[in-house]
């Protein structure tokens, strides 16, 4: 008598979301505070890995692509702090340039410096950002598509994500997917800046579950306006 075969199964395909260690004198950073929550969080068969970052020129890509090496994910998304920011602020585009208005947590502090000398002017995220714009407004999140990044660690570690995916592309196979979302800071960190918007670390976890969510299921953006009149 032969035993029933058991049927295989694909193993979950990985999402890597990245956070950034404090910066800039603060002792906590909210991105990494919100990433950290949702590690093995799974999703459409997907599993999310957190992994921090340093706040660093350079180091941040670096870290990126060996957690990307190690992980081989689906889908990377890098979240960074945007103090003085109200929404959770999925971005657009990643310039070419570090021009930093303080110094990394190495001391650095680039001006006018290109983040990849042989890379494009900009790349554009490939993440559904309108559709997570939409959805995060469903469930009450302030949000709104933002069209800079900076030129900080943040806008950095976004070109570096983009710029290698563009060198990992494979003629004919669908590519990973990436992109970054700036998010508020903290109501704690907020207190030392007053008039300073914040949100809840409990909003700001929902709000990258649901931006993650979005991004596993939509697969073409919505067409709906996300522009500024400045």
């Amino acid at each position: 008598m032969t035993s029933p075969k058991t049927p295989r199964t694909s193993p979950p395909s990985r999402v890597l979301l990245t956070g950034f260690e404090p910066f800039g004198g603060e002792a906590i950073n909210p991105s990494w505070e919100a990433v950290r929550a949702l590690d093995g969080w799974k999703h459409a068969g997907a599993v999310v890995h957190a992994r921090q970052m340093p706040c660093v020129f350079g180091a941040a890509i670096e870290s990126l692509a060996e957690a990307m090496d190690e992980l081989k994910p689906r889908l990377v998304l890098c979240i960074g702090q945007a103090g003085g920011r109200a929404e959770v602020t999925p971005e657009r585009v990643a310039i070419n340039v570090d021009d930093g208005r303080i110094a990394d947590n190495a001391g650095q502090q680039p001006v006018d410096v290109p983040v990849a000398p042989e890379g494009p002017a900009a790349y554009f995220s490939t993440l559904p950002i309108k559709a997570m714009v939409r959805d995060l407004r469903a469930a009450g999140v302030p949000a709104s598509v933002s069209n800079t990044a900076g030129t900080f660690v943040c806008n950095h570690i976004f070109y570096g994500l983009m710029h290698q995916l563009a060198q990992r592309a494979q003629p004919g196979v669908q590519g990973v997917r990436g992109g970054f979302i700036h998010i508020p800071y903290l109501p704690e960190q907020a207190a030392n800046f007053p008039g300073a918007p914040s949100m809840a670390l409990a909003t700001l976890v929902e709000a990258l579950r649901i931006a993650v969510r979005t991004a596993l299921e939509v697969e073409r953006d919505i067409a709906e306006t996300g522009g500024l009149l400045h």
